[in-house]
């Protein structure tokens, strides 16, 4: 009998969804928040919340089976030394979703997935906000043209 044996196909063969999902627990543990489709945030709760499992019993062999999984030897370092001691005394409830509208192209309806014990993301503030680019250095050439500017304003002031 097949009771209670459903599985979120997500659109996807079981092989591309496996990838996906691994990759998007991947980014999880690597950035702590990731942006994507409420369907796929429900999927890749489950999964993110069993590998935090794996991460509290800490073993050898639970180790193997999270790298089995992730196939991201770095991911499963942080996640076993970092993410596993975060959440050691938490029973489960290791994500939480919040919803933050819907995505200009398509209209499909967006979430980001976190980690819970970290501040709760604002959907407003989320929606609106562009990613910050970090500054580029100044070049020598851009540190000559303010000194000439300040120059000018020194002597136009004088």
């Amino acid at each position: 009998m097949r009771h209670r044996k459903r599985t979120a196909k997500i659109g996807m063969k079981s092989q591309h969804r496996r990838a996906t999902l691994a990759n998007l627990v991947c980014s999880l543990i690597k950035h702590s928040r990731i942006t994507t489709t409420v369907a796929k945030a429900k999927v890749a709760r489950r999964y993110a919340d069993k590998m935090v499992t794996l991460a509290k019993k800490g073993t050898l062999h639970h180790r193997r089976e999270a790298l089995a999984f992730l196939r991201h030897k770095p991911a499963v370092a942080k996640l076993f030394a970092e993410i596993g001691k975060q959440h050691g005394d938490r029973q489960g409830g290791f994500t939480r979703i919040v919803r933050v509208g819907q995505r200009l192209g398509d209209s499909a309806h967006m979430a980001i997935l976190e980690w819970t014990g970290t501040v709760p993301a604002a959907p407003e503030a989320e929606k609106g906000k562009k990613a910050e680019e970090p500054k580029a250095k100044e070049t020598q050439a851009a540190k000559a043209k303010k000194a000439d500017e300040k120059k000018e304003q020194a002597v136009a002031t004088s």
